[in-house]
């Protein structure tokens, strides 16, 4: 699968779009094919390492996940075991670990139902199968693109 990774801090010049391999759900977690990731300040933060602080916690020399992005958007594809909430094929947002990929992995509780009439399934056709980034103010709802 394809994913945007940071293998150091930085600016937007550490990322680089990548082959990996696509993640397996665990327990009580669902396999999310991204239609749509949000960027939001705190995404800056966590690429650029700084204010020093957010290293604590994130990797004190380079970040632990290489994937970045939480905010997320997009259709169920695979369950982990205990999963109850999802099924196969429901649209979700919420947040999930590395949601700057084809697919990402998230906790079934950290999970919503978005159900099929969305604004980032709307945007995410008009734009097509790339990876692409929304900002928005309030889940999916006031969106502004940009085509990665």
């Amino acid at each position: 699968m394809q994913a945007v990774v940071q293998d150091r801090y930085g600016d937007a010049d550490v990322l680089e779009l990548r082959t990996v391999a696509r993640p397996e759900p665990g327990a009580g977690e669902v396999l999310i094919e991204v239609h749509a990731a949000g960027v939001d300040r705190g995404v800056e933060h966590l690429m650029t390492g700084e204010p020093y602080l957010v290293r604590l916690g994130f990797g004190l020399r380079r970040p632990r996940q290489p994937v970045p992005g939480f905010d997320v958007a997009g259709r169920v594809v695979a369950l982990g075991a205990d999963t109850t909430r999802f099924r196969v094929g429901d649209e979700v947002m919420g947040i999930a670990t590395g949601a700057y990929a084809d697919y990402a992995v998230a906790k079934e509780a950290k999970r919503v139902d978005k159900g099929g009439d969305s604004a980032a399934a709307e945007a995410t056709e008009e734009v097509g199968n790339d990876l692409i980034f929304i900002a928005a103010a309030r889940g999916v709802e006031d969106v502004a693109l940009h085509e990665a």
